[in-house]
């Protein structure tokens, strides 16, 4: 949510910033603003809507020149999404700068103890007060930039990624950050500040991430200073090598990032177990389990934390880790887990799932558990994000960016990750037999392959899509391993296209849904040939008797549900545990053209954003 991209070296900053708010536009965001600094003259621009109309009013409104800036797109918390409350946000004496992302919770109470102190608040924000604040501290205490914030962060409350910036001192940027991501990308005299790396990697491939309750002083021809807010200590920074490349950000000829993240499914499922599973070895070799493999398999239960899309494949893998390691599994929403006093133990494993990495309610559902004693495994696609730092161990999904705010290749290669995971578990436990392991592995295997076969129903499910596309509601059914794929293209549909759907178990049908099926209403149903094909076939006449519209995704060569359904969607054949990761395909796309055939925007659907980092 919100991105922050800024810049002190030689080159011209505001091309750099512009480029980089786009390559940050996935985050979600209603308003955009730039600041620049040359000669010590302060210029800024800001407006609600896209970084476009930002760009149009900048070239009507101010010059462009300067090798120092900042730059900011807005998710709106405090206030309104308008020009006003739009960052960067200026001191009453106009000499600090500060862009924002995150919540100053106690900004109340600061508010009114700096009006009674003489300054005028011109925006609804709780970013205007923290730039008041730090000038407060700066005038009053005769600190210096540095010192100044850091004093000031130490009276706020909440979270928070920033960077400030003094006209008086234009060599140098403060930047601090509690709870969301910010990295600094290190280059020769120049530095970059972001959200992530994106906005940066064309320019350098060094990068240092910041850690929770840590801020840093970057100042031209001079070191790198990186010391803890609370107490000085000072950090020595580790500069780490960028995994992404210019490529993986850029859409590659497709319409939409969705689509190509979409297409890219069957090369990231392959990354995802490559140099893990050894099928012709009968092995898998995950570090971060084989290290921790006996509190993984004398585990009482194991503990599924995630939001969203994750939370769906987390209920994929409770369903695959009970039927294979018989290990007894929940899966919690993170946002409710954190706040409902759970019982947790020490012989617990707590499995915390994040695209990002950089998720509010997951990382606080992460220090809750380990604060109770669990171990706590993380699975997370960003190298150094602050789930990978915060967890006792994990693996990296290896899906590369995903930039479309719509979770697609993160889906299915969480599920991969998953299924190794409960392979390996069973095979420690010996609860699956050596045939059975052998063969799920090799399936396994051949999954990347099949996921590609599956990618050609593109243009039937784009046909489809223009037949619904003006649907009010939705139904998706699934049984089994395929009920929270149910849930997942549910959420897809109404992400994208703003349709209002629902994912249901197709037993419970009966149970209250049943009274919306009416000639008018389209049900998915997810109906493979392994499972409980049967039961879905019955659940299908149900509709189908009350005039219901049906989708069907089968097996292929699949007769009977053929012979009942509207439009049938065919997946190749594949065990009941393994078919979430073919199911998912035909929904992601359906949805994608769906919304696509609406005028939606895809990559960036309304009042979404890809990582909330806020509660």
């Amino acid at each position: 949510m919100c991105g922050i991209v800024g810049y002190i070296g030689y080159r011209q900053a505001y091309p750099l910033i512009i480029k980089g708010l786009k390559r940050l536009e996935y985050r979600g965001y209603d308003s955009a603003g730039v600041m620049l600094c040359d000669e010590q003259e302060i210029k800024c621009c800001k407006t609600k809507g896209k970084v476009s109309n930002l760009e149009e009013k900048a070239a009507q409104q101010m010059s462009t020149e300067g090798t120092i800036g900042m730059g900011h797109t807005r998710w709106a918390t405090h206030g309104v999404p308008n020009d006003v409350n739009s960052h960067p946000h200026l001191s009453n004496s106009g000499d600090l700068v500060i862009v924002h992302n995150g919540i100053i919770e106690n900004y109340e109470p600061l508010k009114k103890e700096l009006i009674k102190r003489g300054y005028v608040f011109h925006s609804d924000t709780d970013t205007e007060v923290l730039i008041n604040l730090i000038e407060d501290v700066q005038k009053t205490e005769k600190l210096k930039l540095g010192k100044a914030v850091q004093v000031a962060l130490n009276q706020v409350v909440g979270a928070y990624a920033i960077a400030v910036f003094d006209r008086k001192k234009p060599n140098e940027v403060i930047v601090a950050r509690l709870g969301s991501p910010l990295a600094i990308g290190v280059g020769e005299n120049e530095f970059f500040i972001a959200s992530d790396a994106s906005p940066f990697i064309e320019y350098t491939s060094n990068a240092i991430y910041l850690e929770d309750e840590e801020m840093a002083i970057v100042r031209l021809h001079k070191p790198l200073k990186v010391l803890k807010i609370a107490d000085d200590t000072l950090i020595d920074p580790y500069v780490q090598e960028l995994q992404m490349n210019l490529e993986q950000i850029e859409k590659g000829g497709y319409e939409h990032f969705m689509l190509k993240e979409i297409y890219e499914q069957p090369n990231v499922i392959k990354d995802t177990f490559r140099g893990r599973l050894h099928a012709s070895e009968g092995l898998i070799q995950m570090a971060g389990v084989e290290d921790n493999i006996e509190k993984f398999l004398k585990a009482e239960r194991i503990l599924i934390v995630a939001c969203g899309t994750s939370w769906h494949a987390g209920l994929v893998g409770e369903y695959i880790i009970e039927e294979f390691a018989r290990i007894p599994v929940e899966v919690e929403y993170a946002s409710e887990f954190r706040y409902r006093n759970p019982i947790i133990t020490s012989k617990d494993v707590v499995i915390a799932i994040s695209q990002s990495g950089e998720t509010a309610d997951t990382l606080a559902a992460i220090k809750l558990a380990k604060e109770k004693g669990a171990f706590v495994f993380g699975i997370c696609n960003v190298v150094g994000s602050s789930i990978s730092r915060e967890t006792h161990a994990g693996a990296y999904t290896h899906a590369g960016p995903e930039i479309g705010v719509a979770s697609t290749k993160a889906f299915t290669t969480q599920i991969t990750l998953l299924t190794l995971l409960a392979l390996r578990l069973a095979k420690g436990k010996g609860t699956l037999s050596k045939s059975q392991f052998h063969l799920y592995l090799e399936e396994l295997e051949l999954m990347p392959e099949k996921v590609a076969e599956t990618l050609h129903t593109n243009d039937l499910s784009k046909e489809i899509a223009l037949i619904y596309k003006d649907a009010p509601n939705c139904l998706y059914l699934g049984r089994g391993y395929n009920f929270p794929v149910a849930l997942e293209g549910a959420l897809k549909l109404k992400e994208i296209s703003y349709i209002h759907a629902e994912g249901y178990p197709a037993a419970e049908m009966k149970h209250g849904p049943i009274a919306l099926i009416d000639d008018k209403m389209p049900v998915v149903v997810i109906a493979p040939k392994q499972g409980h094909y049967d039961k879905v076939v019955s659940n299908i006449q149900e509709i189908k008797s009350r005039s219901g519209k049906i989708i069907a995704i089968v097996t292929k060569g699949d007769v009977q549900v053929k012979g009942l359904a509207d439009h049938v969607i065919e997946i190749p054949e594949c065990s009941d545990a393994l078919s979430p990761i073919l199911t998912t395909i035909p929904l992601q796309l359906l949805s994608y053209h769906i919304a696509v055939a609406r005028g939606c925007n895809v990559d960036q659907p309304r009042n979404l954003a890809k990582s909330v980092t806020v509660e």
